[in-house]
């Protein structure tokens, strides 16, 4: 599914040239999950960023569902986003002034989907997240948690392949940060595959495998203890 072949990712800062990804290579089968850690400055959102077609190698590989997407032009790279790569961040994104569903079928307005589609799509993404009676309701009417789902809806309202979340229980209490990661790993076991950038050891080790990284390339990989057990006793840090 991911194919990361010796990527690098450069960045020129006066004289200096910055290093936030040194020849990173990785697999990620579909259907799995893995969290990213390390301390800021690693490179963990600049992986999110290339694996996302967000950002594009200044050397190496990178091939997404078989497709090597490093040299496509802009116009394929955006359908690759809109289709197949769903996002969710720490800050939840919404527009203040549209409902729920409004903001959830944003991403289906830019995709030419049909108005009458669009309804039952939206309805379908916003009762997986638990929000179908807050569909009307805007972001100031909302929890955090209940921000975060309709985020995450809105990210999987175009039934992508994959999930990149870059901190999403940061902005959380435990007991909301916990229904995320719940309804996150649930969307996981039925077939998404899901990729975390995280700084909190309770959040990464309910994965199935974690990456440590550190200076621009992966210092460690591990495997996540038991979802069971971690679920039971991890708790996401506000």
């Amino acid at each position: 599914m991911i194919e990361l072949e010796h990527v690098t990712r450069t960045y020129r800062m006066g004289d200096q040239v910055l290093h936030a990804l040194d020849d990173v290579s990785e697999t990620i089968e579909a259907g799995s999950y893995v969290a990213v850690m390390g301390p800021s400055g690693s490179g963990k959102s600049t992986l999110l960023n290339v694996i996302g077609c967000l950002d594009r190698p200044s050397r190496g590989v990178y091939r997404l569902d078989g497709q090597e997407v490093g040299s496509l032009g802009e116009e394929q790279l955006s359908a690759i986003r809109r289709h197949k790569i769903g996002f969710v961040f720490q800050t939840f994104h919404l527009v203040p002034r549209l409902t729920a569903e409004e903001n959830v079928g944003f991403p289906m307005v830019f995709a030419g989907v049909p108005r009458p589609e669009r309804r039952e799509r939206v309805a379908e993404a916003l009762a997986a997240v638990g929000l179908a009676a807050r569909a009307r309701h805007r972001p100031n009417e909302l929890s955090g948690g209940e921000r975060q789902r309709v985020a995450i809806a809105r990210a999987t309202v175009m039934r992508p392949k994959v999930l990149l979340a870059d901190e999403p229980t940061g902005n959380l209490d435990s007991a909301a940060g916990r229904q995320v990661l719940e309804l996150l790993e649930r969307m996981q076991g039925e077939g998404l595959t899901l990729v975390v950038v995280t700084h909190d050891p309770g959040v990464a080790e309910r994965a199935g495998r974690v990456l440590k990284m550190r200076d621009g390339r992966i210092a460690e990989r591990s495997r996540g203890a038991d979802r069971a057990t971690a679920s039971a006793r991890a708790e996401p840090v506000p």
